[in-house]
């Protein structure tokens, strides 16, 4: 059976404000061990680890050639898929998601519609720290994660004071509901049990729906046995016990259908899994690339020639784009709404993601 190993970088839970890891991702890869052994043992004969870990190699210019033929190599002629997402435009969505949604459903608008949610996500979170100031829109996504994680009315309350603190009469249609109304629909969403802010299952939707694409008929998952990962392993299981026979449509190029083709999903010591190992390389590099192109480091390898190794169909990302007409029609005709509700009732839902 075809089996894709994948891992993780980037992963804090539910604290996405988290200075020293602005990104959160994860790489999946259709790889036998017995390939991805020859690959590494063809990119670098003179390896003394005892494991293939990017961090350690991508400090050494000496290899940063090694690295990007090695993942040439992988994208060429295997399957693979990298997912990247800004945790902080990912807080900014889920805001958007839970404290400005349920205003605009309560009175009959679709707020979902051709991506209208990530198009005011993303105009906040690249214009909010200019017309509300730096600190004062820093405050309120600090106290929209901490009302989320703790659902406490002192932290509800704490999160309103922090709206009505800004210059939010700047941007009413996204912080009115809070500001003006402390709209109860909107407190109530965020105090749900099981609401939350990590961004996990945001990834894993996102892996799932290109793995089943480009898996030919039933396969499996197999991944480290790292503590991030358990979380992951978990909403996998979840996944794959679900037997219910229906379809959404999320994008333009992406759509989830259940049942999956996903059929398992086992953890291995990736010291001894080589395909791991090469999970480890893609999405090291691609979190490297982000932090770079972002400003955030230097050094590692150049994420101009990292991402010219990818084709479109190859990395999903999910960061704030301004280009409004682009974003509503990728979006157009998506089953955002339909598909919240279903994980809402069906999976333990934390971020809205269509």
């Amino acid at each position: 059976m075809e089996c894709f190993r994948i891992d993780e970088s980037g992963y804090t839970g539910f604290d996405l404000l988290n200075t020293d890891q602005r990104f959160q991702g994860a790489s999946a890869i259709a790889i036998s061990d017995e390939d991805a052994a020859r690959l590494i043992k063809e990119h670098f004969p003179r390896l003394q680890a005892p494991e293939l870990k990017y961090r350690s190699l991508s400090r050494r210019p000496a290899n940063h050639e090694r690295l990007l033929s090695l993942q040439g190599d992988l994208l060429t002629h295997y399957k693979c898929v990298t997912y990247v997402c800004d945790k902080r435009y990912l807080l900014v969505l889920m805001f958007v998601d839970y404290a400005v949604e349920p205003f605009y459903d309560e009175r009959g608008i679709d707020f979902y519609e051709d991506g209208q949610n990530f198009a005011m996500a993303s105009l906040l979170t690249m214009s909010g720290p200019t017309f509300l100031g730096q600190a004062a829109f820093d405050n309120i996504l600090a106290a929209f994660q901490h009302a989320v994680k703790d659902k406490t009315p002192e932290a509800l309350t704490t999160l309103v004071a922090a709206v009505r603190a800004t210059r939010w009469r700047e941007f009413p249609e996204g912080l009115g509901p809070l500001a003006q109304y402390a709209a109860p629909e909107c407190l109530s969403a965020i105090a749900t049990p099981g609401v939350n802010t990590d961004a996990a299952l945001i990834v894993l939707q996102s892996l799932i729906s290109r793995m089943e694409v480009m898996a030919d008929g039933p396969y499996r998952v197999e991944h480290d046995r790292s503590k991030n990962l358990l979380t992951y392993h978990n909403l996998l299981q979840r996944f794959i016990d679900h037997d219910q026979e229906i379809e959404f449509r999320q994008t333009e190029i992406a759509s989830l259908k259940f049942p999956l083709k996903l059929t398992e999903v086992t953890q291995v010591d990736s010291k001894a899994s080589p395909a791991v190992q090469l999970a480890d390389v893609m999405i090291g590099a691609a979190i490297e690339t982000a932090n770079n192109i972002a400003g955030l480091r230097s050094g590692g390898l150049d994420p101009e020639a990292v991402m010219s190794l990818y084709a479109d169909h190859q990395f999903i990302h999910m960061i704030p784009s301004v280009d409004f007409e682009e974003q509503r029609r990728f979006r157009q005709g998506t089953q955002a709404a339909e598909l919240i509700d279903y994980f809402s009732a069906n999976f333990y839902y934390g971020p809205r993601e269509s």
